[in-house]
């Protein structure tokens, strides 16, 4: 495997466990409920682990903006499909915004790993 491969890896993964830390952190119910507060950390922990690996092969600007971005779409994502929680208009233009930054980003700036 590639070194950009493991890194983008570790990045996926940094991710996903982010946006399930975080739906745990909407389960918690403002830290009451123990075993949401023990698994949104244990998911944080493993998040920032992997985003640390992700900075072997990517600049810490580009790995972050990629993670905070692609975690942004995915928590709003679900937030409507799991929660039940509206988004409004306003709210999706902002998504696509970001999602816009990160495809600029990947497509045409020389600092990330292609």
């Amino acid at each position: 495997m590639t070194p950009s491969f493991l890194a983008y890896g570790s990045l996926a993964i940094a991710i996903v466990c982010e946006v399930a830390g975080s739906a745990f952190l909407q389960k918690s119910e403002q830290f009451s409920r123990i075993g949401p507060v023990l698994a949104m950390t244990i998911l944080y922990g493993i998040s920032f682990f992997f985003l640390s690996q992700a900075l072997k092969g990517i600049p810490l600007g580009v790995a972050y903006a990629i993670w905070g971005g692609l975690g942004i779409v995915l928590t709003a994502f679900v937030s409507v499909t799991v929660f039940r929680q509206a988004i409004d208009v306003a709210a999706l233009v902002g998504i696509a915004m970001i999602v816009s930054g990160v495809v600029v980003m990947q497509v045409f700036s020389r600092t990330t790993v292609h």
